[in-house]
């Protein structure tokens, strides 16, 4: 496991993380250390303990309305992707008509070729 120390509210805490995670787990506490530092500035010095409870609040809250954001986003992929498939089939039942009229209307024309071919011509008429 790696070692890696990060500074939250001025204060040091040595951390351990998966090989490779150190810059990933830097960069969390940082964002952490600016909820912290936020706090701090509106109400000043409430105890470390209470201002880093209300610091995971609020990035719990965030958390969860991210997760609300997300759940509405897949609501709506999956709408779309219900629609796609649905204009997909009509799409396919339509052309399935198609082939099945332009089918019938070629048997219906070889039907008219055959009897005006099949017809006896008339016979020209003396002057």
């Amino acid at each position: 496991m790696a070692q890696v120390t990060v500074m939250i509210d001025g204060k040091a805490y040595r951390m351990a993380c998966e090989e490779g995670q150190e810059g990933h787990l830097t960069d969390l506490a940082s964002r952490f250390d600016q909820y912290v530092g936020h706090l701090k500035s509106q109400f000043g010095e409430i105890g470390d303990l209470r201002l880093t409870v209300m610091a995971g609040i609020m990035v719990t809250d965030e958390l969860s309305e991210m997760n609300r954001k997300l759940d509405s986003l897949q609501e709506q992929v999956n709408s779309l992707q219900q629609h796609r498939d649905g204009a997909a089939e009509n799409r396919a039942k339509t052309d399935e008509l198609l082939v099945q009229t332009i089918g019938d209307l070629t048997l219906r024309l070889n039907g008219i070729t055959e009897k005006l071919l099949s017809r006896p011509k008339p016979q020209a008429q003396p002057n």
